[in-house]
């Protein structure tokens, strides 16, 4: 039996930025988590124009995740897909219709005392 060595955490987080700039998210932001919260190291938050554009670029990054080595991630939202959330364990992922984001403003939530970046993709 052959163990596959576990990617990092980093390079995790490059094959979602990846995945979600070949999916043309808008909008990414990616908040800094390490040592402030036990759910993740980082959040990363990113929109699509539509329900299916967020739906395709879900997809997307979860077929990115599975060719990576990533193994098994959980989902929750897909039916909908106004509000799709990935745990990828130490990185979890949320896109958003653009409204559907406004409403619920995740980063003033999470950026209030951690420091985030805003990426151009």
């Amino acid at each position: 039996m052959t163990v596959r060595p576990q990617p990092s955490s980093d390079s995790l987080l490059e094959t979602i930025l990846a995945a979600l700039e070949d999916g043309k998210a808008e909008d990414v932001v990616t908040i800094d988590l390490a040592g402030k919260s036990s759910i993740a190291d980082t959040m990363v938050i990113a929109s699509g124009r539509s329900d299916r554009q967020v739906g395709a670029i879900a997809d997307r990054v979860l077929r990115s995740l599975k060719d990576a080595g990533f193994g098994r991630v959980a989902v929750e939202g897909m039916q909908t897909c106004d509000w799709v959330l990935i745990d990828a364990g130490d990185v979890i992922v949320h896109l958003f219709r653009p409204e559907v984001r406004a409403f619920y403003n995740l980063e003033k939530m999470w950026s209030s005392d951690t420091p985030r970046e805003r990426l151009a993709i």
